[in-house]
């Protein structure tokens, strides 16, 4: 019966643990789907979000960004409802991957440096979500 308990105990006390966490997370996305840009997701070295504007106006703000951040050696490759702009930023290799999702919402991936640096990207991503709010 002790036995019983404890098992019980540390499964309770685990999932306290775990779901506390999940509170905070859900808020954070909360307070970022009120802005322009929603959650983040770093996969595989790529920090994406999507954006809650027209395609076009999310290409415009990544050439701006790449501009003020004076990247270098910009190769824009931009078609129908997708586009990419390679980048050196720094002496870092910056890829930009820029794909329509709906009328207004369009997903942004970035990745910095060979295996991705999720705080640079974040950096541009913040960029990208100032010259949206400026628009």
């Amino acid at each position: 019966m002790k036995r019983n308990r404890l098992a019980f105990f540390i499964l309770s006390s685990f999932a306290l643990f775990l779901f506390s966490g999940c509170v905070p997370l859900i808020v954070g996305g909360a307070a970022a789907g009120a802005g322009t840009a929603g959650t983040y997701f770093f996969i595989n070295g790529e920090l994406k979000t999507d954006y809650h504007a027209s395609f076009d106006q999310v290409w415009s703000a990544c050439e701006k960004t790449v501009a003020s951040m004076r990247g270098t050696e910009v190769v824009p490759e931009k078609e129908i409802a997708k586009g990419t702009i390679k980048t050196l930023i720094n002496e870092e290799k910056v890829k930009f991957d820029i794909i329509y999702k709906s009328k207004n919402t369009t997903t942004v991936a970035i990745r910095v440096g060979l295996i991705g640096n999720r705080l640079s990207s974040q950096l541009l991503h913040d960029k990208i979500a100032d010259y949206l709010v400026k628009e």
